[in-house]
């Protein structure tokens, strides 16, 4: 047995109309599709929700639900809010610029590009304050990430232990940073 793929992922948001608008517009993803019950099918619970499914491309599925009985929709206080996050990949840097000014003009804050060495990112949020990145390849993104991959389980091993940012692969942020790799 092994999974195939993620189905979808699905996050809660304050408008479902506008939720669909701004990825539309800002994200330029297509509305696939909408489902509305007054019960909840797999609980039965009576919690009437608007569910709306939007294309992240290549068979990715980015879905939100609005819930009107519900008490405002909040976030773990913590939890800092760059932690959770949703990312997409863009093909490349062009795209990746293409974005931000996009999003900027647009009147969205946008943070980066910042650099994590095998990948390049910009950081902002949706209307929902769900944190989204956009990222694109660096162009040696294959051999840093085979670098990655070796030192991984060492990584994993020692953080278990000391709870201390290991540094096998501090390569990767060693120009975002300003340190030696």
């Amino acid at each position: 047995m092994k999974i195939d793929r993620i189905h979808h992922v699905a996050y809660r948001c304050k408008d479902a109309k506008e939720t669909v608008l701004w990825y539309q517009k800002m994200l330029h993803m297509d509305f696939v599709l909408a489902i509305a019950e007054d019960l909840v099918p797999s609980t039965k619970t009576p919690d009437p929700y608007m569910h709306i499914f939007m294309d992240a491309g290549m068979g990715n599925v980015l879905a939100f639900f609005e819930l009107p009985t519900q008490p405002p929709m909040g976030r773990d206080p913590n939890t800092p809010e760059w932690v959770q996050h949703i990312a997409f990949r863009v093909k490349d840097r062009a795209e990746l610029l293409e974005f931000k000014a996009h999003l900027e003009a647009n009147g969205v804050d946008v943070l980066g590009v910042t650099d994590h060495g095998m990948f390049h990112s910009i950081y902002f949020f949706d209307p929902n304050g769900h944190r989204l990145e956009l990222a694109c390849p660096d162009p040696e993104e294959t051999a840093k990430i085979a670098q990655a991959d070796a030192v991984k389980w060492a990584m994993l091993e020692e953080w278990s232990v000391t709870k201390r940012a290991p540094k096998h692969a501090a390569f990767l942020h060693a120009k975002e940073l300003g340190a030696k790799a």
